[in-house]
């Protein structure tokens, strides 16, 4: 449980990284690299961690059948 709230953390802190950057840049306070850059790595990095806190246990999942 500790290990999947870490990875919650740092998942949501990726998807709060992909905003701030172009909120600076809007701000006028950083360059559009800097900016793609930011984005780019912070999305990779939400893509990884997301999926391993949340992946479901099978009697969890629901059958339509």
């Amino acid at each position: 449980m500790v290990l999947r709230r870490i990875l919650q953390i740092i998942s949501f802190m990726a998807l709060a990284a992909t905003l701030l950057p172009s909120s600076l840049f809007l701000a006028g306070k950083t360059d559009l690299d800097t900016v793609k850059t930011a984005m780019l790595v912070s999305t990779i990095v939400w893509f990884a961690v997301t999926p391993l806190w949340m992946q479901r246990k099978p009697e969890e999942a629901t059958s339509t059948s």
